[in-house]
């Protein structure tokens, strides 16, 4: 589409063919692109990406032998992509050890013996078993859902809710789902909106351990700033 825009620049259609050609494998579509071209593919996808604008890969051949292809990694959604009642499974799971357990009380200052000594949690908690501190599970759940929701916000404004529905034990393995619950541009400022979103984590039985609601300002598509990097484009010349 020669309309659609990135980070607030416009894409306009490709030059003409010159002879090169090159081949691209995206989504399982195998694509054949020829001439010198310089150009970014998009996709509106289902499933796990919902009815985000994408960009897949940013595409140049040059004008010997060399192809080139390179692939932005999507982060995150603008305004415009979040669509109310669509969910996302966000991926991978995360596997909590004693260590990681461990590590995060004592960088928090929380050295309750439920969390770290396992002879008082076997002889003396209703658990009998050490448990994972709370804020280490919620805390993975929310950065499980950065990449598909607030990646590319401007700020996470509030945590409506948080509910430790089940325990967490070392060697538990946890997996997160986040739904859209809400979305309203701002009322002040045109370029940006608020979602409302909530997640759920789930342990390696399917069982829920963790719930909380919280609300993200993001940019609008429009108005996001580009993303960049702090050394120049040619580093592969």
């Amino acid at each position: 589409d020669p309309g659609r825009r990135s980070n607030g620049h416009q894409l306009g259609p490709p030059p003409a063919p010159t002879g090169n050609s090159i081949h691209l494998e995206i989504l399982g579509r195998r694509t054949r692109f020829s001439g010198r071209i310089s150009l970014v593919l998009y996709s509106s996808c289902a499933g796990d990406l919902d009815r985000a604008t994408y960009p897949l890969a940013f595409v140049e051949t040059r004008g010997d032998d060399r192809d080139m292809s390179i692939h932005d990694r999507p982060f995150g959604r603008y305004f415009e992509d979040f669509e109310i009642g669509d969910v996302y499974k966000h991926w991978p799971g995360k596997t909590i050890t004693e260590f990681d357990d461990h590590l995060f009380c004592m960088l928090t200052m929380n050295h309750h013996p439920l969390h770290s000594d396992a002879w008082f949690a076997e002889t003396q908690s209703v658990q009998k078993k050490n448990v994972v501190v709370g804020n280490l599970v919620y805390s993975l759940i929310l950065g499980m859902s950065v990449p598909d929701v607030s990646g590319a916000a401007i700020a996470n404004l509030e945590i409506e809710t948080l509910v430790h529905k089940n325990p967490t034990f070392h060697g538990d393995t946890l997996y997160a789902e986040t739904r859209v619950l809400d979305k309203k541009a701002s009322t002040s400022k045109d370029d940006r909106g608020v979602v409302t979103v909530e997640s759920k984590g789930f342990n390696q039985d399917g069982l829920e351990v963790c719930y909380f609601r919280r609300r993200v300002l993001v940019w609008k598509s429009g108005s996001a700033p580009q993303r960049l990097r702090p050394y120049d484009d040619g580093a592969w010349d």
